[in-house]
């Protein structure tokens, strides 16, 4: 007897779909009005990147516009309410802005900074050898000193005088002199290019020639050197001694430019952090009234471990919830509306490059295009000098950003025990508030010219706009 099979059911086919995820490029989702969005908001970027190549300038910057879109200063106001919308500037180096919804207890942070990897001048740094005036310069965060060689650069100096307090720049208009660092020919540099990149220029030969041309009729052994101090004279009212107390940074002279036939990339100097920085202004200046208290905090000093008066390790965060909760009479102490809190450290990461994909484990890095980076850590190593956020936490944003369709990706940066680093979420985690690390990719990281990719900046802006205002 042959046996009659019985009714089997119908296996569901996989959905490879479903069940796989992929990282995609954002641009398959730009048409239309979100392309023409994607461009306004790149040019209205590098417009700021332009204005803002320092931490004083980048301040000096969204305390303008801040103004202009209604924002008041916090020590202006003797008492808050709903829908204020203040800022607090501190010592012209950091800011913390906000809009205040009705639940004041609930409180959206978005953190960066807005130092850049730069050139700062030693406390007595004018000499003249060789015929030429030289300016010794100390770097400032972690470079790769040979990329600062033979580049145009230009000079940002705050200068106090005994006529009061100098501000100028030099080197960033048309017709303004730039300044460089000579290098040595490679005729002549067979030793030199025998050492490790790290070797090659050392940091001591950092000087900038800032003169050639010796003063007349004096009998001064450097007269070169005089020409410049009198030139400054002249100019600026500066003598030789306030170059000691003064602030004069050289950073790269060229201006922010589009990259590749399609123009969809962006070079510019300082975009770690100020991508996340102008996402962040941007997104305020955009919102109309938050869910809770929408604060965009914009710190100093991090390049060099978040150390100072206006950094993230010191109480400018306390400082300012102290003074809003005092004036908005609420009954929450600052501490519980800190721990109560959620924060982006809005901080850029490294994308993998094609050219040095040896730093990266490519399964486990974001790439330009594909949107916002998420990342629950960074640091190095074993997780070490790092702020680890929760499971819940960031399941909870990604749904958040997958429920708006903002396009987002995560990685890690960089291969294993190759080096790492940090951003200030481990400092705004220490009040216990949850926090994690969203920002935008970027190549070529604390170069003079670094790469974004537009549409990655345009995810970054949506994401921290939409955190802020929910």
């Amino acid at each position: 007897m042959i046996p009659i099979p019985s009714k089997q059911k119908k296996t569901k086919k996989v959905s490879s779909q479903r069940l796989i995820y992929k990282s995609e490029s954002a641009w398959d989702s730009v048409s239309g009005a979100t392309a023409q969005a994607v461009d306004t908001y790149a040019g209205q970027y590098k417009k700021f990147l332009g204005q803002a190549k320092t931490e004083r300038e980048c301040v000096q910057v969204m305390e303008k516009q801040l103004r202009q879109q209604g924002f008041q200063s916090l020590s202006g106001k003797a008492t808050l309410r709903t829908g204020d919308r203040i800022y607090k500037s501190i010592k012209g180096r950091a800011l913390l802005a906000a809009i205040l919804g009705e639940a004041q207890k609930t409180w959206r942070i978005v953190g960066a900074h807005v130092d850049s990897p730069r050139l700062d001048l030693k406390p007595h740094p004018l000499f003249q050898d060789s015929q030429l005036a030289m300016l010794q310069t100390h770097y400032y965060g972690g470079i790769k000193k040979y990329q600062w060689v033979n580049i145009p650069l230009s000079m940002h100096a705050v200068v106090h005088t005994k006529q009061g307090t100098k501000t100028f720049v030099i080197g960033e208009k048309k017709d303004d002199p730039q300044f460089i660092i000579p290098d040595m020919p490679p005729h002549l540099g067979r030793e030199q290019m025998s050492k490790s990149a790290k070797e090659a220029v050392q940091a001591e030969q950092l000087r900038i020639v800032v003169g050639n041309r010796p003063i007349q009729n004096s009998k001064e052994k450097e007269r070169v050197k005089l020409a410049v101090l009198d030139w400054l004279h002249r100019k600026y009212g500066l003598v030789e001694r306030d170059l000691i107390s003064a602030d004069i940074s050289f950073v790269p002279a060229a201006g922010p430019v589009d990259i590749g036939f399609d123009q969809s990339c962006i070079a510019a100097y300082g975009q770690d952090d100020r991508a996340c920085v102008y996402a962040t202004l941007a997104a305020l200046l955009k919102i109309k009234q938050p869910k809770g208290v929408a604060l965009g905090l914009f710190v100093d000093k991090e390049e060099i471990g978040s150390f100072g008066d206006t950094a993230a390790q010191s109480r400018l965060l306390d400082n300012f919830v102290i003074e809003v909760q005092r004036k908005a009479k609420l009954r929450c102490t600052p501490a519980e509306i800190l721990e109560q809190a959620t924060a982006l450290s809005a901080d850029v990461t490294e994308a993998l490059n094609p050219n040095f994909k040896g730093i990266s484990d490519p399964r486990n890095s974001s790439a330009l295009g594909c949107g916002v980076s998420v990342e629950k850590y960074g640091g190095g190593g074993g997780k070490y000098s790092t702020n680890e956020a929760s499971g819940e936490y960031m399941n909870w944003l990604v749904r958040q950003l997958d429920s708006v369709r903002i396009q987002w990706q995560s990685g890690e940066f960089g291969r294993l025990d190759l080096g790492g680093g940090g951003t200030i979420a481990m400092y705004l985690s220490r009040y216990g508030m949850d926090t994690i690390d969203v920002g935008p990719p970027l190549l070529s990281m604390h170069s003079t010219q670094e790469i974004t990719s537009k549409i990655d900046l345009y995810n970054t802006y949506q994401c921290y706009r939409h955190f802020m205002q929910i």
